[in-house]
């Protein structure tokens, strides 16, 4: 699932939450729409418990890799 990835990338919880735990939240946040939380800054991500600069952008960082895959397969599609 979105979160179970979301999880292995925040890498561990918070005494009482667990990553997968955190990580629904963060996709709560946002209606569970991927594209909303790549628009999430790095100030936003910290907002939540649990979340310090680390998984912050470590999380910005994987979605930025997944825009950018994105727009590359749209470049390099034969037309």
């Amino acid at each position: 699932s979105d979160a179970e990835l979301l999880a292995i990338l925040i890498g561990s919880g918070t005494v009482g939450e667990s990553a997968v735990s955190l990580a629904r939240r963060l996709l709560a946040a946002v209606d569970n729409n991927l594209h909303e939380l790549g628009k999430c800054t790095i100030h936003d991500l910290k907002r939540f418990k649990g979340v310090g600069e680390a998984k912050a952008l470590t999380v910005a960082a994987a979605l930025e890799l997944g825009r950018r895959r994105q727009l590359s397969d749209l470049r390099e599609r034969p037309r």
